[in-house]
Order: C-alpha cells, then structure tokens, then sequence
C-alpha cells in the first residue's frame, strides 16, 4: 500500500509541496553560495599562508628546538639576580594598579558626558565620545613609545600609556552602562529635590557600581598583561627584564620570569574572582 501511495506522488504535488516548505527541500541558490563561500575561504587560507614562509618553519626546526631545550634547562640558578626579577615584577603591578586607578576616576567623570542619558547636548556628547575613540583606538604600545620618547624610559611611561588607554576603554564601557540603568530609580531621587550631585550619588551609582568594579577589575587584569609588554619598548616594569634577558642570550632566566609573570596574573584574576563574588555575586541571589 505504501509503494502505491509514493507511486501516487506526482512531480506537481512535489512543487507543491517545495512551496509550502522551501527550508525543508532546501534552496539551490543557497546551498550553491555556501559551497562557494567554503571554497573561497579555503582558497584564501592556501593563499595566505604564502606570505608567512611555511618553510622557513621547517629548514629552523633544529634552531626552535635549541631555543626551547635552553628555556627548559636551567643553569646557574645562584647568579639569576632574583632581586632585580621581583622588583620588576613589583614595579609592573605598580605600573598596571596606578594606571588603571587613573584610568577609572578619569573614565566615571567622563562617562557622564558620553551617556545620552545625561549629557542632552549632542555636540558635547559627539566630542567627548570621539576623543574616547582616539584614547581606545590606539594601541597602548604605540601610547608606551609616545610617552617613552615624551618622558624618557622608565615606569612613568607605562603608567601614562596605561592610564590613556584604559580611560577611553572603561569611559566608553560605562558610559553604555549609564545609558541602561533604569530611570524610575533617577526619577525618584529627583523627585525628592536633591541636587545634580546627590542624584548622580543615589539614583545612578548604586546601579552601574556593580558593573564598574567588575569592568575595573578586569581592566586591571588586562593591564598587568599590558604592562609585561610596555616594558618591552623601554615603559620601565619585567619587560625591560625579559629582553635585556632575551638579547643577552639566557633563555632559561627568561622562561623564569615568564613563569612568574604567569603566576602572579593567576593570582590577580583568582584574587579579582573573590571582589567579584563580595560586590556583584551576592546581588544576583
């Protein structure tokens, strides 16, 4: 009975059926633009690799392996200068924590004039908001050799570049956290009669503080990362470190100070877990 009723099926009553449902037989056009979508993208990925001397991999193994096997086995571990490691390390949490620290008062009085919310003058708005794309939309490593060149070497560069950089990210970040707050809470605080000040402290903060300690906290995260590589262009910090290390030759110091650099970010990010859970996990339940 089945293979009579399939027999039944006619080619019009099939069109009809790819009318009704068109996702269900698929569509020719479609599929043929997917197909040729992969095909160009595997295409490009073969041409590309052009450029990077795929064989320059191959004819270097034995140099690669040398490098690694001088950064796995450690020697004369008496002579590594410890005190000047750590006081790199110390100096680059320092760079990242000042930095930051700027970066965020500077970034909550800005974001008040970014947010459409609070700042109804659009000229205003437009500017401040396109001042923010110059501070973000450059490299902080290009900001570490302005000020390097500005300042001369040393840390206060790496505080500077990280303070410009991080102020445009976190004022852009809270300025988008200010414009979705709830109004009804403004509202009410303004109802009341209070001031500028009092309703920014009342109706404002005590929404978006969650969000900007949790923002503050990884942007400090990022910035200790940041500034291991700032120290690299002469911004003072490990990095200095790590390259003179690095042009010296003695990649087992070097792979040290990486490892440690590794665990000290570990301990930021477990000790920024725990702020997170005290002032943002505990609102959510």
């Amino acid at each position: 009975m089945s293979t009579l009723s399939f027999a039944a099926i006619s080619q019009a009553d099939i069109d009809a059926a790819r009318k009704r449902n068109p996702k269900a037989f698929g569509d020719p056009l479609v599929t043929t633009l997917k197909a040729a979508s992969w095909a160009f993208v595997v295409v490009y990925v073969i041409w590309s690799l052009g450029f990077f001397e795929i064989d320059k991999l191959l004819n270097n193994a034995d140099r690669a392996v040398q490098l690694l096997t001088r950064m796995v086995v450690w020697q004369d571990m008496a002579t590594w200068q410890y005190a000047n490691i750590y006081k790199g390390i110390a100096q680059t949490i320092a760079m990242a924590f000042v930095g930051t620290l700027l970066g965020t008062i500077f970034a909550l009085g800005i974001a008040f004039f970014a947010a459409r919310n609070t700042m109804p003058v659009g000229p205003i708005r437009h500017a401040v908001r396109r001042m923010l794309d110059v501070f973000r939309g450059i490299d902080q490593v290009v900001w570490g050799l302005v000020f390097v060149r500005a300042v001369g070497l040393g840390p206060l560069a790496g505080v500077l570049a990280i303070w410009i950089s991080d102020m445009g990210n976190l004022a852009k970040l809270y300025s988008e956290a200010i414009e979705n707050i709830d109004r009804k809470q403004v509202e009410g605080v303004r109802a009341t009669g209070a001031d500028t000040g009092r309703i920014i402290r009342y109706g404002y903060l005590p929404q978006i503080l969650p969000v900007f300690i949790s923002l503050s906290l990884y942007s400090f995260e990022s910035s200790t990362r940041s500034a291991t590589i700032l120290g690299l262009v002469g911004a003072g910090g490990i990095g200095m470190i790590i390259i003179e290390r690095f042009r010296a030759g003695l990649f087992d110091q070097v792979a040290f100070v990486v490892l440690n650099v590794l665990v000290v970010i570990a301990i930021i990010d477990w000790g920024s877990g725990l702020i997170r859970k005290r002032f943002i996990g505990e609102r959510g339940h």
